[in-house]
């Protein structure tokens, strides 16, 4: 009786196996699909506006985008089946992933952690270089971060970050993008994970920092300037202290237009010319166009037609230094806020063939 009980009870529990597996086979292939298709936030903010690429064939490298995988962002999920989704219509050959705080190591020394974000993305490079996603290379640049104020002790840190992508890793962005209390409507710095390197006031000064950035020379890496426009006297002065290190520009000088600029763009512009121009002196500095959080509310949800006006009105001004063989522009299309995909994406400026090309020609490498 025992033994009828206990084949009973074993056939039982098979049984359930059984259909718990086939359930699981069943809604996992879903459940895939769902979690690697953009959100229906974002979709439904997609079709807003809907354009055809204007030159479909046109090759592309663009130059700045983020990967990601957490509830806290919005999306909350953004890897490499979203950027595919969303480069659809163009001829991206190549990406350059930017540090955006995704996947830091959960433990080991502090300082180390940010590696983490390098071996997150290295392993998506190297599943797009398959060739399965046809000719997109994403990721095929890789710029970290590091917290420079370590001074003279992030050298083992810059040696692990180059160590988890040999082959990919060319930069560091410590954002130091920072304004006075009471300019920006979220305090002085954009909202930023507390993991993430510090941004703190006049950090491009700081000698501690200064000595840690002394440090990107040594190993070839550029540096990623991620600044307001009320700080890119800031950015210059360091330019000129190292003029054998590469600075890439972000966002133009982040013009501010929220707060207390807000609505006065004349004025922005008036402080933002003199300091960009003196800056364009330095050979060692690439610029970077592309929105960011902070920035003018009429580039959101604008058209081709007016966003081109927009950007001629800012760029173009007369008397303003323009150096178009130092130019770059980020395609960005995982923030929402951002331009419609089907407008976002631009080339790096000039003939480039590749990543490689491009860190020869523009990123001084």
């Amino acid at each position: 009786m025992m033994t009828k009980n206990l084949s009973v009870g074993r056939r039982g529990f098979l049984k359930s196996a059984v259909a718990l597996v086939a359930t699981a086979q069943a809604t996992t292939p879903a459940r895939a699909a769902a979690q690697d298709s953009p959100t229906l936030a974002n979709q439904n903010w997609l079709a807003l506006t809907r354009e055809t690429a204007l030159e479909p064939q046109l090759p592309i490298i663009d130059t700045h985008h983020h990967l990601w995988d957490g509830p806290e962002r919005t999306p909350d999920r953004y890897l490499l089946a979203q950027l595919v989704a969303d480069t659809k219509g163009h001829n991206v050959r190549q990406t350059v992933f930017i540090e955006c705080g995704s996947m830091y190591r959960a433990d080991g020394p502090e300082e180390f952690r940010v590696v983490g974000e390098t071996e997150f993305v290295q392993g998506i490079a190297a599943e797009c270089a398959s060739g399965r996603y046809g000719d997109l290379r994403a990721a095929a640049g890789i710029v970290g971060t590091a917290d420079l104020r370590l001074g003279d002790r992030i050298a083992p840190v810059l040696e692990a970050q180059i160590a988890a992508s040999p082959q990919r890793f060319r930069g560091i962005r410590h954002a130091g993008a920072w304004a006075e209390p009471g300019v920006l409507p979220t305090g002085s710095v954009t909202a930023r994970a507390s993991n993430r390197p510090a941004v703190v006031p006049h950090m491009l000064l700081d000698p501690a920092f200064r000595r840690g950035y002394a440090h990107l020379r040594t190993h070839g890496l550029s540096f990623e300037g991620w600044v307001y426009h009320t700080q890119i006297a800031e950015l210059t002065d360091l330019a000129k202290a190292f003029p054998d290190t590469t600075i890439i520009f972000n966002h133009l000088g982040g013009p501010i237009g929220v707060g207390q600029y807000a609505g006065r763009r004349d004025q922005v512009f008036a402080a933002w010319k003199p300091a960009v121009a003196e800056l364009a002196r330095c050979p060692n500095v690439v610029a970077k166009g592309g929105r960011h959080p902070d920035g003018d509310e009429r580039l959101r949800l604008a058209r081709t037609e007016a966003t081109a006006h927009l950007r001629r009105a800012t760029c173009r001004k007369p008397g303003l230094v323009s150096v178009p063989d130092r130019s770059l522009h980020a395609g960005a299309l995982h923030v929402r806020e951002q331009l419609p995909r089907r407008q976002t994406l631009v080339f790096v400026h000039g003939p480039v063939e590749s990543v490689q090309e491009a860190d020869e020609g523009f990123l001084g490498k």
